[in-house]
């Protein structure tokens, strides 16, 4: 069973500055809840309780805002306003939660890495809170769909959708062999490459399901794209000497790392959950 999720969230978000100057890309709001609280809520409907981040300097927000907020809520305990804490408090209460700090910026692979000391020698997912993620009407979010092939087939798993060709290089891509419809094992996978270079237009996206063999591999890995520790790197290692699959899932994502993509997402949500739940 998947009881662990890992949150990699100790970015700047530069892309978001001046308003990520002083609070955490994570904590902006889509709507009335953080970025980061709709990635928690996808883990725990997937039968996930516990939970770990790996967070850097000025980060402190993230949490607080896990925690009980004693003041806030004495004061207004009693009025029509104690409801909205309801979710958030739903949370807190169900699960635990445990912070880690990443010193430096090394890249994804070495986030991972540094949330070793919180998952042990236990399988664990991986969620980048910056891509929001919404199943189909009616049926499993993301993680859960990913959870129950890992129940399945107990190997990793990484996240995929098709992606335009002329955006190969914002992602790793992978290339596999088809198992189903939807599922490949892979057997290649390449870092951020240029449209002609990519071995598909299958893109990986933020959510991951990792066995905890995965460190070992990662703590050899040399710095690859960009000079970062690449956890694709590691995943092709995984995949040539053992098994990776790549998921395309059902459902919607937004690239709220950038400025379209957070609108996007918030006017999704606006439209589609917040109303029908006013």
């Amino acid at each position: 069973m998947i009881k662990k999720c890992l949150f990699p969230v100790a970015g700047y978000g530069t892309r978001f500055l001046p308003a990520t100057k002083a609070m955490p890309k994570e904590i902006l709001p889509i709507v009335n809840k953080p970025l980061v609280q709709y990635g928690v809520e996808e883990a725990s409907d997937a039968g996930i309780h516990e939970f770990g981040f790996v967070t850097g300097r000025g980060k402190r927000a993230l949490e607080d805002h896990f925690d009980i907020s004693y003041e806030l809520e004495h004061q207004i305990a009693g009025t029509g306003k104690e409801g909205l804490l309801t979710s958030i408090r739903d949370l807190i209460n169900n699960n635990t939660f445990a912070f880690t700090r990443q010193n430096e910026m090394k890249g994804l692979g070495h986030a991972i890495l540094t949330g070793r000391n919180l998952v042990g020698d236990n399988p664990f997912a991986v969620v980048l809170a910056d891509d929001f993620c919404v199943g189909p009407e009616g049926g499993d979010g993301v993680l859960a769909q990913m959870v129950k092939l890992y129940n399945q087939f107990r190997c990793s798993i990484v996240a995929i959708e098709e992606v335009p060709a002329d955006e190969t290089h914002k992602y790793g891509v992978i290339a596999g062999e088809s198992m189903k419809d939807g599922l490949y094992r892979i057997t290649d996978m390449v870092e951020k490459p240029a449209p002609e270079d990519a071995p598909s237009n299958l893109a990986i996206i933020g959510r991951y399901i990792l066995t905890p063999d995965i460190f070992d591999i990662i703590e050899r890995t040399p710095p690859g794209k960009n000079g970062e520790v690449q956890i694709t790197d590691a995943l092709m290692e995984q995949a040539q000497n053992g098994c990776v699959l790549a998921y395309q899932f059902k459902g919607k994502r937004f690239d709220c790392g950038s400025i379209d993509g957070f609108v996007d997402a918030t006017n999704y949500v606006y439209e589609n959950i917040y109303k029908k739940q006013s």
